[in-house]
């Protein structure tokens, strides 16, 4: 096992899963304050401190196996949710849809960004920047763009509880939101079997592929 090469891997990913999960559950809690719900707030969850969005095995345990399992080529990691109260909207199946889908959206965000300052920023002036600053920091935005991508792509899986279940919850005739929410409590397993089975690569693949096309417009 070369743990010089995971340990590299660990010093990349880990800035680029923070800012990935922070930003994503920001999101849902700014939107959902925008709407009129301030649990999140009062939560003391709207904020850029790492540590209040931090899961034990989430943030931390899961991605350092994974890492170790496949020998650095592949990390992934969550957050703790937000806390949502539907009932504040005045809309709460619409207002949910718009809380959800704020988390893929900003971790697109992310995405554009970290691309642009490679392009216009990194790139362009790559001569006036030491090497040892220029090349870890384009490795860490590149990481960047490819977890945030892969992380929108994932949670938008219409299967609740994630984001693509919850925002098609809230677009679908009641009837159909209605199963759906029966639904939700095996929505973590019915993901797992599909990791499990490989069927998410159906897709997530073309969404990380439709999300790259976006970006290369940038």
């Amino acid at each position: 096992m070369d743990f010089s090469g995971i340990l590299r891997q660990i010093i990349i990913s880990a800035p680029a899963i923070l800012i990935a999960i922070v930003f994503h559950e920001l999101a849902h809690g700014w939107v959902a304050y925008k709407l009129g719900d301030n649990t999140a707030k009062l939560s003391g969850r709207l904020t850029l401190n790492p540590i209040s969005h931090i899961d034990l095995f989430g943030t931390i345990i899961m991605p350092f196996m994974l890492l170790i399992l496949t020998s650095g080529q592949w990390v992934f990691g969550y957050a703790k949710p937000v806390p949502v109260n539907p009932y504040n909207f005045r809309n709460p199946r619409a207002g949910m849809a718009l809380c959800a889908a704020g988390g893929p959206a900003a971790n697109l965000a992310v995405a554009i960004v970290c691309t642009i300052l490679i392009k216009f920023i990194l790139v362009p002036f790559n001569e006036f920047i030491p090497e040892f600053i220029s090349y870890p920091l384009n490795l860490i935005l590149k990481s960047t763009i490819m977890i945030n991508i892969i992380l929108a792509a994932f949670n938008l899986i219409p299967i609740p509880p994630l984001d693509g279940g919850r925002i098609l919850m809230g677009i679908l005739p009641l009837k159909y939101s209605e199963f759906m929410e029966k639904i939700e409590p095996y929505g973590s397993l019915i993901v797992i079997l599909l990791i499990v089975t490989g069927l998410t690569r159906l897709f997530v693949l073309p969404l990380v592929k439709f999300f790259y096309l976006i970006l290369s417009l940038f």
